[in-house]
């Protein structure tokens, strides 16, 4: 009898094993899944953050600020500045080292046409043209220095190798050079205690 009463037990067992899963399961595997996805989805959508403290995060510095310099030419017009030499000033006064106030500092230059004497003078009525330039420009005047150096300082032939006049060279020797140097900073010398404070107990 108790051989008979097993059989049905096992059978029952063997149907349920059979048996598709409950919805209820079904649906929970569902469920996992589209949160996984929607999770993945979000965390896509999201901008990346920095794991560091702001006040950890390092400063960006600033740029450095160099010196400047510029060759403003007279071979075209001798005595005045023409559109590439206003052109040049422009890009110099649009610089940092020229808004960042330092001295600067006008060469003026000549061929070597006529008399050392006439070509100083010259050399520097160039230079002035410069400088009332950049006045007009809203630059302090006592920022700027004038340097005549006349004929002394050729970057070009005056003459070619037979002797003969070379106007490309005296034309390249006709110009004003400008320096934008970077301000001067003063520093305080350090505070020296009282002697006769310092020795006291």
């Amino acid at each position: 009898m108790r051989r008979f009463t097993q059989a049905p037990i096992l059978l029952c067992a063997a149907l349920a094993a059979c048996q598709p899963p409950a919805a209820d399961a079904v649906n929970e595997a569902d469920n996992a899944a589209n949160a996984v996805a929607g999770n993945g989805a979000d965390n896509g959508a999201e901008p990346q953050r920095s794991i560091l403290r702001p006040e950890v995060v390092p400063e960006s510095e600033a740029p450095k600020i160099e010196p400047e310099e510029a060759v403003i030419g007279f071979g075209a017009s001798p005595m005045a500045l023409d559109e590439t030499a206003k052109a040049t000033l422009e890009t110099l006064l649009s610089g940092a080292a020229m808004k960042a106030g330092g001295p600067i500092i006008l060469r003026g230059h000549s061929d070597s046409r006529g008399a050392d004497g006439d070509n100083k003078v010259a050399s520097r009525i160039r230079a002035e043209k410069v400088r009332d330039y950049l006045i007009d420009k809203s630059v302090d005047k006592a920022r700027i220095t004038l340097i005549a150096l006349g004929e002394a300082r050729p970057i070009a032939p005056n003459a070619k190798e037979d002797g003969s006049d070379d106007p490309d060279g005296r034309a390249k020797n006709r110009r004003v050079e400008v320096t934008v140097a970077l301000p001067t900073v003063i520093v305080p010398p350090p505070v020296v205690p009282n002697a006769a404070e310092a020795a006291k107990p």
